[in-house]
């Protein structure tokens, strides 16, 4: 076994699958073209709620090309799903627009969609309600929200030291229905062969696949294999088993042979999830220095009747600022809609958006700065739990981040400057995300002509996972990074959780670090290696099972400049600069495109990103690219990312924190506290688009 000079976690090593990527090479779970595979095509019901009375499939079957046709009638049946959203072709119901009711399959994909369009549906419909408002007769208190958390917290007696506050804000702020849309569209190859399952599926976990496939076909998870090598994407959307694997397994469970199936996108709005609307009311109290006494964020939110999914948007209320009075609620109502579910950073994104918004006004009441009445009201412990911070970096964030935005440069009066046609502002807000971790396995192995080889059951989702688990192992070897092969992305390999929470490198990390480290002793006993080698597992049960007696969270300071068009209402993002405290950062070029990733979807979720619901037919009004608009290169002039040096010792061996979603979490707000400071209006509503904002230029 070679050694160089290693290069330790922190070092911008380039992406190693990279040039796999760009060259084509690199393969997705629709690239897979097994012999003999059929390809099947989704029928969205067309009613927002009811059931199925006829599906008329003479005309389908008559499409040259098509092998046969699934209903409800005939779709093979499934033991009780883990998720009754993988509960498809098994009833006549109908829940909500766009639910599956029938799948044709064929030789071709165009077969398969032409007969799609030849399938005859008929419905019995029902009476139906898709839309949230802050009364409605069906909210109801859920017992927790989502991750776990209590709905309701309180401290102290709010209402009370609301009254006695000498300042106050009470302010309603609202978010609407948004949508993951990876690139790579949801996806799956199912091939039965002798008893055993193989799906090559488009997710961020493919252990959590398999166990939902074992326990919908009754299957030990031993003859079920789910391979997701390389996925284009994911943002919370395929975190969670989605139908796609589900239906193609059925398919080539039918068929008897291979089946590809991938979700076109203009049904994945109403198939994969999406981050609730909210209707927030926050209410803040303060002494005459701009110290609080009392928050209170009371959330109104939506979820379906398939399931219950309640966005935790108050908790980020929780930890974030000292108040001796707290009260913080959500609140929920089952409609006729698409089950929502996880997008980056579910609750913080949203709930950090409303609170951030009412600090800036509170400054604006208070005729404070806003960076400084946020570090007046640094608490010493978390205000939720009283458990010390592991670390607390905001303070440093919110300092060094003004002083690289040249914030106490800019004239704190609103609507004061302007260029040309253009009103110039600048805004500040917070960020939180919380340290996640889960159990993980891993292996690490040597072989004896030297080669090093570490497996874990890891997905890369665009992040970067295998340089980062890379270069981990390096470290712990003492041994330059590409002398690592790195195994991930299949249940044959050792047990891991999903990418998601920020926790993916984390879980994952330990496992191979714990693998790594112990090989690195066995290697140092070892001379010459066994013909066979060493190889050593590593399982971190014990270090993830204990609770933690600290409050670990990363934390961020977005700074915007935006410039806002006074004839036509448009909105552009000037400056957008971000500094974070992670814990130490694995690797720098990885870091950054997470940080400004993150950033780059706070643009869209505070400008251009809106998806509501017809009330007239119930189904989402932006279904594609070409009218759910994302940010282009053109919405992102200038995206600075940056991070503080922070030695956490109560994380992980690698000292790390979660960075894949805090970078979103305090942009929109940074941007909406900008247009207020640009043109004195303060709106309470996301996306900023021009015809909103026109009204108060006019």
């Amino acid at each position: 076994m070679t050694t160089r000079a290693p290069q330790f976690p922190g070092a911008p090593v380039v992406r190693r699958e990279a040039r796999d990527k760009v060259t084509g090479t690199a393969r997705y779970a629709a690239d897979l073209a097994p012999d003999g595979c059929l390809y099947a095509w989704t029928v969205p019901a067309t009613v927002a709620a009811g059931r199925v009375t006829a599906v008329r499939a003479v005309d389908a079957l008559a499409v040259p090309g098509v092998h046969s046709v699934l209903t409800h009638d005939n779709a093979p049946e499934l033991q009780e799903p883990d998720d009754p959203i993988l509960a498809v072709l098994q009833d006549d119901r109908v829940p909500h627009h766009g639910w599956p009711v029938a799948l044709v399959i064929a030789e071709s994909l165009e077969a398969a969609r032409t007969g799609a369009g030849e399938l005859h549906v008929e419905y019995e419909r029902d009476p139906y309600d898709v839309t949230l408002t802050d009364d409605h007769p069906g909210l109801y208190t859920p017992e927790e929200a989502n991750g776990g958390h209590p709905a309701v917290r309180v401290r102290g007696d709010v209402e009370r030291a609301l009254a006695g506050a000498s300042v106050q804000v009470d302010a309603t702020y609202r978010t609407v229905a948004l949508h993951n849309h990876p690139m790579e569209p949801h996806a799956a190859t199912a091939v039965w062969a002798d008893g055993h399952l193989t799906v090559h599926d488009s997710s961020q976990g493919s252990s959590r696949v398999r166990e939902s496939l074992a326990r919908a076909f009754g299957l030990d998870p031993d003859r079920i294999t789910v391979v997701s090598e390389h996925v284009g994407g994911g943002f919370g959307s395929k975190g969670t088993t989605r139908p796609q694997a589900v239906l193609a397994a059925m398919a080539a469970r039918h068929t008897g042979r291979p089946v590809k199936l991938v979700f076109p996108r203009p049904q994945l709005a109403e198939v994969v999830g999406h981050r609730a609307p909210t209707i927030q009311r926050v209410r803040l109290g303060a002494d005459l220095d701009g110290v609080l006494t009392a928050v209170s964020h009371e959330i109104v939110t939506q979820t379906s009747t398939v399931k219950e999914f309640v966005e935790q948007a108050a908790v980020p209320a929780r930890v974030m600022y000292a108040s001796p009075h707290s009260r913080t609620v959500h609140r929920v109502t089952a409609l006729d809609v698409p089950s929502p579910s996880w997008m980056r950073a579910p609750g913080e994104a949203s709930g950090m958006y409303a609170l951030e918004s009412a600090m800036d006004e509170l400054a604006s009441a208070l005729g404070l700065d806003p960076v400084e009445l946020r570090l007046r009201n640094e608490p010493e412990t978390e205000p939720d739990s009283g458990r010390p911070f592991s670390s607390r970096g905001l303070a440093a964030c919110l300092r060094d981040g003004a002083a690289r935005f040249g914030w106490h440069d800019r004239d704190p009066r609103p609507a004061a400057r302007q260029e040309g046609r253009w009103l110039m502002g600048t805004g500040v807000a917070s960020a939180t995300y919380p340290v996640l971790v889960s159990r993980s396995t891993a292996s690490a192995h040597a072989a004896r002509d030297g080669a090093l080889r570490i497996a874990v059951n890891a997905t890369d989702i665009g992040t970067g996972a295998r340089t980062v688990l890379a270069q981990i192992a390096a470290e712990a070897l003492g041994v330059d990074p590409e002398a690592v092969r790195v195994d991930i992305g299949s249940t044959d390999l050792p047990v891991a959780p999903l990418a998601g929470g920020s926790s993916g490198t984390a879980s994952w990390g330990w496992a191979v670090h714990k693998a790594a480290t112990a090989l690195a002793a066995r290697l140092a006993e070892h001379r010459p290696l066994p013909a066979d080698g060493i190889t050593t597992t590593a399982d971190t049960e014990e270090e993830t099972g204990e609770e933690s007696p600290y409050a670990r969270h990363a934390f961020g300071a977005h700074f915007a400049e935006t410039a806002v068009d006074a004839v036509t209402g448009e909105v552009r993002v000037r400056r957008l600069l971000g500094v974070y405290a992670a814990g130490r950062i694995l690797n720098a070029r990885t870091a950054r495109s997470q940080f400004t990733g993150g950033m780059v979807m706070g643009i869209g979720m505070a400008l251009t990103e809106d998806c509501g619901i017809d009330p007239d037919f119930g189904d989402f009004t932006a279904r594609d690219l070409a009218s759910y608009h994302v940010p282009v290169c053109a919405d992102t002039a200038d995206i600075q990312a940056h991070w503080i040096e922070e030695d956490d010792r109560h994380l992980n061996p690698m000292g790390s924190k979660g960075i894949g979603e805090i970078g979103i979490v305090g942009t929109a707000a940074a941007i909406g506290n900008a247009v207020r400071h640009a043109t004195g209006a303060r709106l309470r509503e996301l996306p900023l688009t021009p015809d909103t904002l026109l009204p108060y230029l006019l």
